[in-house]
């Protein structure tokens, strides 16, 4: 059986599909490439900023992720590459952005979304990095950037219903993470610091980090950081209705990266001792294919 073979799955009509996994290696600066199952594994990018979220345009054939840089001096970026890590150039220089961590490409919209931890900010910005927007902004200053309740660290997008979801994780094991929605458009009248329309789906959790959005079942999923039992999860909940949020998986160590495969049923998650898992959308079928592998950051699968 060939390695493509190996990784290949079959979705809900029962065509064959096989994909590729893009993780980020924040100890080592590195983006790798691999099958599904940790395999053909290929250091494509290196010499990266502390590199946090990451998204894939398979139709333009790009890469995006962002880079934190060192927070004390503003100094994050955002970076674009070919799939194999060729024609790399920065699309969002040092000082535009502060800490941008979870990335959410809007394909349909052709925009980028990310947050902006010590900027406290929700942004945007064309696919070749013009026009950058705020969206939210939920502090100014130093004085606003010690409290970590305004830190935005996880980003997902509703384009069809001009939603965007992000989390404000609080300090460490501190109960005090949330989950938001907003409108993509802001409120006529109203500013990013301001504005109205701002809902919180989900607080006194742990340490919620990144999110997914499963759009056809219309449902949420995010990780979180905290300690146990809540914490160090992968967690779910619907986002039409009040239910209390049901948790997957258990016992991460600090997870970070989330990524869905909704037609093939499952999801991968990263976190920072280093394991990728995959599983099943209800978190059964829990496998850790790698593990030790530095300090792991976003992930991302897309079918090729």
């Amino acid at each position: 059986m060939t390695v493509l073979e190996a990784t290949k799955s079959k979705n809900s009509s029962g065509a064959t599909r096989s994909g590729r996994l893009f993780v980020l290696e924040l100890s080592g600066d590195r983006i790798h490439s691999m099958n599904p199952d940790g395999s053909d594994r290929k250091t494509i990018v290196t010499d990266c900023r502390f590199p946090d979220g990451i998204a894939v345009d398979l139709e333009a054939g790009h890469i995006y992720w962002t880079n934190m840089g060192v927070p004390n001096l503003n100094d994050g970026s955002i970076e674009r590459a070919d799939l194999d890590g060729g024609n790399r150039k920065i699309i969002i220089p040092p000082g535009v952005t502060y800490t941008p961590k979870q990335m959410h490409l809007d394909e349909e919209g052709k925009k980028l979304y990310w947050c902006d931890r010590e900027g406290m900010r929700v942004m945007r910005a064309n696919l070749d990095g013009s026009h950058v927007e705020t969206l939210v902004e939920t502090g100014r200053g130093d004085k606003d950037r010690k409290d970590q309740t305004r830190w935005c660290v996880g980003i997902t997008v509703d384009p069809k219903r001009r939603h965007i979801y992000w989390t404000q994780k609080g300090p460490d094991n501190g109960d005090l993470g949330r989950i938001f929605r907003a409108n993509i458009d802001l409120p006529k009248g109203e500013s990013p610091t301001n504005r109205s329309d701002i809902e919180v789906l989900f607080d006194r959790l742990p340490e919620p980090i990144d999110l997914e959005l499963d759009l056809a079942n219309r449902v949420l999923y995010w990780t979180d950081r905290g300690d146990p039992p809540r914490g160090n999860t992968v967690n779910r909940a619907p986002i039409d209705k009040k239910a209390e949020p049901e948790i997957l998986i258990t016992h991460l160590m600090e997870g970070i990266g989330l990524s869905l495969d909704v037609p093939g049923n499952r999801m991968f998650v990263t976190d920072f001792a280093g394991s990728v898992y995959s599983a099943d959308l209800d978190g059964k079928n829990e496998r850790n294919f790698l593990y030790a592998q530095g300090n792991l950051t976003g992930i991302a699968y897309v079918e090729v």
